[in-house]
């Protein structure tokens, strides 16, 4: 398999703390939601990475507890992205929820 983050996927992406990693996962969610309806090429690649960060989130064996929502965060990323016709979900809702772990994540520096 072919990684958008080979780095991370090498294994550093299991030693951030979780916060991390949905901060990270919520970057992209934003790159994807400034492009949505503007640029479809750089709005699919941001949406990618992002499912790319968060499958490797899920795949931490360090979540199993979190797992249901981190799942959940992923059916909500990948509706909004078809339209948001399952759930009602649209990448600016999911951008401000990725955005208080980035805050949070930033204040514990």
């Amino acid at each position: 398999m072919t990684y958008l983050h080979a780095d991370l996927a090498a294994g550093r992406w299991q030693t951030l703390p979780l916060l991390e990693q949905l901060a990270n996962v919520g970057s992209d969610v934003a790159r994807a939601a400034r492009w949505y309806g503007h640029d479809p090429q750089r709005c699919e690649q941001a949406f990618l990475r992002a499912l790319e960060l968060l499958d490797m989130t899920i795949a931490d064996g360090r979540w199993t507890g979190r797992r249901k929502e981190l799942v959940r965060a992923r059916e909500l990323l990948c509706d909004a992205m078809a339209g948001g016709t399952t759930f009602g979900s649209d990448l600016t809702s999911l951008d401000r929820y990725f955005l208080h772990f980035a805050i949070a994540a930033r204040a514990h520096r």
